[in-house]
């Protein structure tokens, strides 16, 4: 075993991106020097390190050990307690179980477990009280192309829920973006199964190694939400392999603690009872996975011995209603669960052998024993059941730090996607007239569309299931904690008091007033959005049953966008979307000077696009998903319809978003990858070496233009022909920062698998026979060096 320190330093070994966004003023007002941020940010990590503990990180070798051994002397009750929640509304926490009231002395150790505390979500602390940060979801992290903010992120993250008392972080969530219409698409890291898998194993690298736990979800496929506990998803094992799966072999490299299984059924088998996924000679224990398994709220069905015999470790219990059913970790709810209220007697009964209950909870006790999570650990010190924070229950532990807002800060600007910038400058000065980055000369600023104004703070239920404001994350379960949210409104005002004056319409995407303001103006700032969420109980938002209804802006922002572009020769759009929007309708417009889409930035949504807008920060964010105008473009849809098991096959197999349309010779209108900068970079002198096992890429990458900035480098495999794989699949990218005038030499590899096909004879993953094709570019579709091997 060995001694790993836990300490607050989300930003220790972030380079290469640059730390624009940690000056230690809150709205910046000048691009600065990469030296002079380099030092600030050094500063502001001195300054936000506290005091540190350490705890014990054991190898699963020695945690299985303990983990047996105190299974041993467990008494049948106290084994079924640890497989069973308690149910959310008998605990502080969203899900838990009934522990041994006792210690165990086991090898000299002192085993002493409390309840197992689980929470949402993938991104941060919800139900937690106040006191907790807004990060941005998995769909702009993905942005970022950058793994070092997706470790920093999980880093942060972990360091709230350890903060709180919460042992098992309830993420990441990997679903694939099948459609873009899914509702928890931004839950996940977008359409492609190597930028989510590079997500999910950043993540739980960071939450983990401040010693909690992290759950990977949800075991399925799970891609849409009408019709989800119903539905039958058919996927043939290849695709599986491929696309759906990846996440989750990452996540199983990262050492992940426990995975969730999904509502809907894989194949005609319920997910939580698919040995195929999670049984011993399943997908999941075939990549090594050495935690539990536990079910989705209400996703078990039929006996408790079908979901233990197939693999399920941490299950149901039992029911206070007829109707309602107690879920673990532990909802009451209708759709299903239950199931293990029975496992007691199955076991009795010898339908589930004393052995597979040992192990289940062996399972369940491992993770908690090799994170160090009986050394310690703080105790749990808020009430879910009180998320505003007024019960007794609620200690209100204030787990914020500067480090963490500052973080979010900067994943808001680093996912910023500049899409279009006819940017426009003086002859003498070079000082931007039209388009970005924003001048201080600007005397005159409109700032249109409900977006840019506070959200609804009292949105009930804790969900967010409101979008009458900015959008900076969806709803359901995988949203957070509001409160401290910085809107548009606020920071630009903020920011531009000294030099400029301000009209907004922003109660509402008035068609009339909205261009009225914008009209005359040096520039007009105008927002838009479009939201999706978890379908839950049913809900329905403004009409939409957690997927969307299409993929249009709500509240009529589209033609709000084109109204106040008819008016404004210098208007400036900002898109706050989960997913994609059609934009083809106005994104040429003459008077269209720039486009950002900005996703969902978490709580400090504002500050983030102020960077971005005034040049404090160059953008460097890249579309994790293609942007086109229609749904067919994707080459998959959203079943609604009235059946409530509909069977949806997935005959598209290996082709999504951007694999789909090249393969229909569809060009989007933005595509998978692409985001400007407001410098240049050029690439040249490539190298290729490659051997049976792996191949390394190298080339050189300068920043030809006048400010400082990062660039995104995307290596894309093209297989041999014979090997039946898409004609370019995403296989490593790096985020490179270079100052105005700097070149720097980039090294990109792929290993063996990540050249391999899944072979549906052997069983195994297979390199082709032929010839590779790699592309190296700035998006799939701006490909700048090109080689064979």
């Amino acid at each position: 075993m060995f001694l790993r320190k836990y300490i607050r330093t989300t930003f220790i070994s972030l380079e290469p991106f640059p730390f624009h966004a940690l000056r230690m003023n809150l709205y910046p007002r000048t691009m600065v020097t990469s030296k002079a941020l380099l030092l600030t940010s050094l500063l502001w990590l001195f300054l936000s390190i506290p005091t540190s503990f350490g705890f014990v990180e054991r190898s699963w070798e020695e945690a299985i050990d303990l983990a047996n051994q105190t299974v041993a002397l467990m008494t049948m009750d106290e084994k079924i307690g640890m497989v069973r929640g308690v149910g959310q509304f008998s605990s502080r926490c969203v899900g838990n179980i009934s522990p041994p009231s006792r210690s165990f002395v086991v090898s000299g150790t002192n085993i002493t477990i409390l309840p197992l505390c689980f929470n949402d979500g993938p991104a941060g602390v919800r139900l937690g009280g106040s006191n907790v940060t807004g990060f941005p979801p998995a769909i702009n992290v993905a942005a970022t192309f950058n793994r070092s903010m997706m470790y920093a992120r999980g880093v942060a993250i972990g360091e709230e829920f350890r903060g709180k008392g919460i042992h098992v972080y309830l993420g990441p969530a990997v679903d694939i973006m099948r459609n873009p219409k899914a509702g928890r698409g931004w839950e996940g890291f977008g359409p492609d199964p190597y930028l989510g898998g590079e997500g999910a194993y950043q993540t739980i690298m960071g939450v983990q190694s401040v010693g909690v736990s992290a759950c990977t979800k949800h075991l399925g496929p799970y891609n849409q939400e009408h019709w989800r506990y119903g539905l039958n998803v058919n996927v043939d094992d290849r695709t599986f392999r491929e696309l759906y799966w990846w996440p989750f072999m990452k996540s199983v490299e990262a050492n992940v603690s426990a995975l969730m299984c999904a509502y809907n059924q894989v194949n005609e088998t319920s997910s939580c009872h698919n040995s195929a996924l999670i049984g011993d000679g399943g997908y999941l224990r075939g990549e090594g996975f050495q935690g539990f398994v536990v079910s989705d709220w209400g996703a078990t069905h039929d006996s408790a011995s079908d979901n233990a015999n197939a693999g399920l470790d941490m299950g149901s219990s039992t029911t206070r209603f007829n109707l309602l059913k107690q879920e673990q970790p532990g909802d009451w709810i209708v759709i299903g669960g239950g199931v293990y209220a029975g496992l007691e007697s199955a076991v009795n009964q010898g339908q589930v052998t004393g052995a597979r209950l040992n192990e289940m909870v062996t399972r369940i006790l491992t993770p908690w024993l090799r994170l160090g999570q009986d050394q310690g650990f703080p105790e749990t010190n808020y009430n879910s059941q009180d998320p505003d924070g007024t019960d007794s229950l609620n200690l209100n532990v204030d787990v914020r730090t500067d480090a963490h807002t500052a973080l979010v800060r900067q994943i808001g600007s680093a996912s910023a996607v500049l899409l279009k910038n006819n940017r426009t400058t003086s002859d003498a000065t070079g000082t931007t007239t039209r388009g970005l980055p924003l001048s201080k000369d600007i005397r005159t600023i409109a700032v249109v569309g409900q977006d840019a104004q506070q959200l609804n703070l009292n949105c009930g239920g804790g969900l967010n299931e409101c979008n009458d404001g900015t959008m900076i994350i969806g709803w359901g379960s995988g949203s957070n904690n509001v409160e401290f949210t910085v809107p548009p409104i606020d920071a630009i005002t903020d920011f531009v008091k000294d030099f400029a004056t301000i009209s907004s319409d922003i109660t509402s995407n008035d068609l009339t007033g909205g261009p009225a303001v914008a009209e005359g103006k040096d520039v007009a700032i105008v927002f838009a959005n479009a939201m999706s969420g978890e379908l839950g109980f049913y809900n329905i938002v403004d009409g939409n049953e957690g997927d969307r209804n299409d993929l249009n802006l709500w509240w009529k922002g589209g033609s709000m966008i084109e109204d106040v572009a008819a008016v404004c020769n210098n208007t400036v759009v900002v898109i706050h979307s989960v997913g994609p929007v059609p934009m083809s309708s106005w994104n040429n417009h003459p008077n269209i000077s720039a486009i950002i889409y900005a996703g969902a930035p978490g709580e400090q949504t504002g500050p983030s696009l102020v960077d971005v807008l005034w040049g404090a920060v160059n953008p460097s964010g890249r579309l994790p998903f293609s942007i086109d105008d229609a749904e067919a473009s994707y080459g998959t849809s959203i079943v609604y319809g009235i059946d409530p098991f509909p069977v949806i096959d997935y005959t598209e197999g290996l082709f999504l978003d951007y694999r789909y349309m090249a393969s229909q010779g569809i060009t989007p209108v933005y595509e998978f990858g692409y985001g400007l900068s407001y410098t240049t970079f050029t690439y040249s002198s490539f190298s290729v070496q490659a051997s049976s096992s792996s191949a390394t890429f190298s080339f050189d990458l300068a920043n030809t233009g006048a400010l400082d900035g990062t660039e995104i480098p995307q290596l894309y495999l093209g297989f041999p022909s014979s090997a039946g794989e898409p004609e370019k699949v995403l296989r490593g990218f790096d985020a490179i920062f270079l100052a105005a005038g700097e070149k720097q030499t980039v090294t990109l590899s792929v290993t063996q698998k990540e050249m391999s096909i899944w072979d549906v004879v052997s069983q195994a993953w297979v390199v082709p026979s032929g010839s590779f094709n790699v592309y190296i570019g700035a998006s799939i579709k701006d490909i700048r060096l090109t080689g064979t091997f």
